[in-house]
């Protein structure tokens, strides 16, 4: 049972009201982070959610109390009476929703809000924004269709505006449909059954629903890629509604500085030129603000700010011949946690931007630089946390569709076993249609220097073909194509997986062509009575009974680090930052209460990874 319940009474905000008192509290069933205890219907995720195209003034968060029902999953039309109040953005399943109740792929989950669209927003083109749903969507106001989604980790938006009533408030109804485990899509380490290194389902709308006003012609998007060796950024927008003759202007500021700028048509890549770099790195984070104008006869007619970082991600062969991993042409081991970025309260959905934060911030104390984010997509604003603080990230694909293929983790093996999964025709355009439609939102953020498109096999198919169209999709950032084994065409990582000791591919065998990675090791665990998600069977791949045992291993884990990266080791991956679940081997607790080792003492054990000694 969780230690603590807590009772929060609210009334609903004007914008978000139902028309009569609610109340509302988190399930009263497990473990709470201290932020949960500060989540109200009226401050659930209020911050702008989209820091990569931002327009501040003429947007409407739409998180708070919404009415839920639970239906067969036959039912398409909408509910007449309603089970009761869910806080959106928490999945159903969350002790934040104040539901935490299972659905399963017989189900359909339906949200129903009556709401009032500010004057500011109410003029234009108005969209209706979703940062993530998981997993098959449909959206309805006011009777009228207005679009579907399928994809659990992508944001995706709807125009909305001709089916807003002229006056009074708007009946806006979602049906969400998600098989979890029992369906061929990207879900991540969500089962049925929670066990082991799987954890509870997360249905339905998982990150914040908001309204924005656009003009008829506006930046959709952009798609902006840092060139160190030329010194400019190549930016192209995406222009809905617009005119051949319209043109764009893109300026950039380095505190509050105009250092460039450049005008063409809006159709056209343009060249940002820059003078006097600051590049992007761990230790210096460096960050330009970006002016994106789209102009018609010299008018402006829309407007959007951004922010960029000019940083290089490459590979070459160090004295030895071995290839390693440079972030602007200097060697820089890459360490850190895989962070599967679960919360025991909000499941995939962190009680508030400050807890989403804190795990970045603390990684950094800990004298990480590096974060694999495990089979996941976190909200945007994660991410623009990263590229501010200075941490390089590794961003899986979550995997979906498991099973029907061999786990083979012996790099250069030859066998006659099943490596690569027979997917059927829809199952493999989920998967391609959700990493393409990932990997162009996350585009613009710098931190991102990795992507990993399989992890151990999981539903991996085509493996060369996958990997070759990642790389061709990206080229500005390198590809670790199977993390962890079925290492065909590895892209440009060699990754293998081994707990709890350190280890590395063979360099005599792989370092002339990839790069040697250690991509999950450790997971070295400590339950913390009163501080686990279960009072027993909790477990790790090696657990102590206190933390100086804990810290004594860990440290001679490192230690074998430092005799590695010598011999050809570019990275590793320690499992991990949290406990998560049943599993204890995080170096927080999973209501993130407590730090098992001292965050300075962490530091100090870090720091020899680093030695420019250790590679010439």
């Amino acid at each position: 049972m969780m230690k603590r319940t807590v009772a929060i009474a609210c009334l609903l905000t004007a914008s978000l009201s139902t028309g009569f008192a609610q109340t509302w509290k988190p399930v009263a069933d497990k473990i709470l982070s201290p932020w949960a205890e500060q989540v109200t219907p009226q401050n659930a995720h209020r911050e702008y959610p989209r820091p990569q195209l931002v327009r501040q003034n003429n947007w409407q968060n739409l998180n708070g109390l919404w009415k839920y029902k639970v239906s067969p999953k036959d039912q398409k039309t909408a509910p007449t009476s309603w089970d009761g109040d869910i806080l959106v953005p928490f999945a159903i399943e969350s002790a934040l929703s104040g539901v935490g109740k299972r659905v399963s792929k017989d189900d359909a989950i339906w949200y129903h809000n009556q709401i009032t669209i500010d004057k500011k927003v109410n003029k234009g083109k108005v969209l209706l924004h979703f940062g993530a749903v998981d997993w098959q969507c449909d959206v309805y106001l006011n009777g009228q269709h207005v679009g579907s989604h399928e994809g659990g980790f992508d944001a995706f938006s709807f125009d909305i505006s001709k089916a807003i009533k002229k006056s009074g408030k708007q009946d806006l109804t979602i049906r969400v449909w998600d098989p979890t485990s029992e369906g061929p899509q990207p879900r991540g380490k969500q089962i049925i059954n929670p066990h082991g290194i799987w954890y509870t389902p997360v249905s339905g709308i998982w990150q914040t629903v908001w309204l924005e006003s656009v003009p008829q012609t506006y930046i959709a998007s952009t798609k902006q890629t840092p060139d160190v060796d030329q010194k400019s950024l190549a930016i192209q927008a995406a222009i809905e509604g617009a005119q051949a003759t319209d043109e764009i202007l893109i300026e950039a500021f380095d505190g509050g500085q105009k250092v460039a700028e450049v005008k063409g048509s809006q159709a056209d890549l343009h060249q940002l030129k820059l003078n006097d770099l600051k590049l992007w790195s761990p230790s210096r984070p460096h960050l330009y603000d970006l002016q994106i104008k789209v102009l018609r006869k010299g008018k402006v007619i829309d407007e959007a700010k951004s922010y960029f970082a000019m940083r290089k991600i490459s590979k070459k062969k160090d004295a030895q011949g071995i290839e390693r991993m440079y972030l602007n042409d200097e060697f820089i081991f890459h360490y850190g946690p895989l962070d599967q970025g679960w919360w025991p309260d909000g499941l995939h959905t962190p009680p508030s931007d400050e807890a989403l934060k804190f795990d970045i911030v603390k990684t950094k104390e800990m004298g990480f630089n590096m974060i694999r984010k495990h089979i996941k997509v976190e909200p945007a604003r994660w991410y623009r946390h990263c590229d501010s603080l200075g941490i390089m990230v590794w961003q899986d694909m979550p995997s979906g569709d498991l099973g029907g293929n061999v786990w083979d983790m012996q790099p250069g093996k030859i066998s006659s076993a099943k490596h690569d999964k027979d997917r059927s025709p829809e199952s493999e355009a989920i998967y391609r249609k959700e990493w393409k439609s990932i990997m162009a939102q996350l585009h613009n953020y710098p931190s991102i220097v990795i992507w990993v498109p399989f992890n151990e096999a999981w539903g991996q198919f085509k493996t060369k073909e996958i990997v070759d169209w990642t790389i061709q999709n990206d080229p500005s950032r390198l590809v670790n194509g199977a993390s962890g084994g079925n290492f065909n065409a590895p892209g440009h990582i060699l990754d293998i997986h081994n707990y709890p000791d350190a280890a590395m591919p063979s360099p005599e065998l792989f370092g002339d062509k990839y790069i040697l990675a250690l991509g999950e090791f450790g997971g070295l665990g400590l339950p913390v009575e009163n501080h686990t998600w279960q009072q027993k069977d909790n477990w790790g791949y090696q657990s102590f009974k206190n933390a100086d045992e804990l810290k004594k291993r860990y440290s001679g884990l490192v230690d074998h680090l430092t005799r590695l990266i010598p011999l050809g080791l570019s990275a590793a991956v320690y499992t991990q930052t949290t406990d998560v679940e049943i599993e204890t081997n995080g170096l927080m607790t999973y209501d993130r209460k407590v730090i098992k080792i001292p965050v300075t003492e962490l530091n100090g054990i870090h720091q020899k990874l680093y030695s420019k000694e250790l590679v010439k």
